[in-house]
């Protein structure tokens, strides 16, 4: 399967290697083709990997995974081309934190979400907010923890979200509660406040949660 991946930092290229370990063909997309983690992460990985600009990795991936910074999310997925994702699942992996006041806040409006916002702008995309609660390394490894934990998903294409799944559990997750629609990405993005404490109080992103009914 071909995937775009959007995004040279640590989740992106933790997502794009880990799909690359796996067999699929993946292209990392930056602003622009030819940047420097993007080009070290095509050598290092070999086969099947290869990068461009936001807009390459949009065309070739019939999956595209965003993990660029919230900040800069929209203005990524412009540069990618609402017609490169076109009818695309497009993994939303990115969270909307504000530091700018000295600690973390998000930067959505109340009752709103970057996951829904993006949705809206790229109506023919089919967003499903997935990942974005744990760790870049624990996206790809779940097995770094003891125990069994949980991730989240949400959207609006049922078959999208199917298709994600599949995804997530070839990555090694066994237990993925589909939130529903896309307006759950409200919770999925505000967690990542509480994320936030519990790792300046732990020093340490090792850590996930599971939920026990």
């Amino acid at each position: 399967m071909r995937f775009g991946v959007l995004g040279s930092g640590m989740v992106g290229q933790a997502i794009a290697g880990k799909l690359a370990a796996l067999g699929h063909e993946v292209k990392m997309g930056g602003r622009k083709a030819g940047g420097e983690k993007a080009v070290a992460w095509a050598k290092k990985t070999g086969r099947g990997a290869s990068e461009g600009s936001f807009a390459d990795a949009a065309a070739f991936g019939e999956v595209v995974f965003h993990c660029t910074l919230g900040e800069t999310a929209l203005d990524a997925l412009r540069a990618a081309g609402a017609g490169n994702l076109k009818g695309k699942v497009v993994v939303d992996v990115s969270n909307p934190l504000d530091f700018s006041r000295g600690f973390a806040a998000l930067s959505t409006k109340p009752g709103e979400s970057l996951g829904e916002t993006i949705q809206r702008e790229f109506p023919d995309a089919r967003v499903v907010k997935a990942l974005n609660t744990v760790n870049a390394d624990i996206m790809v490894a779940p097995e770094k923890l003891p125990g069994e934990s949980d991730l989240f998903l949400c959207g609006n294409d049922a078959e999208a979200k199917k298709k994600v799944t599949e995804i997530l559990r070839s990555f090694g997750w066994k237990t993925v509660h589909d939130l529903g629609d896309i307006s759950n990405a409200r919770g999925m993005e505000a967690y990542l406040l509480l994320w936030l404490q519990l790792y300046g109080k732990w020093k340490s992103a090792a850590f996930n949660v599971r939920i026990v009914k």
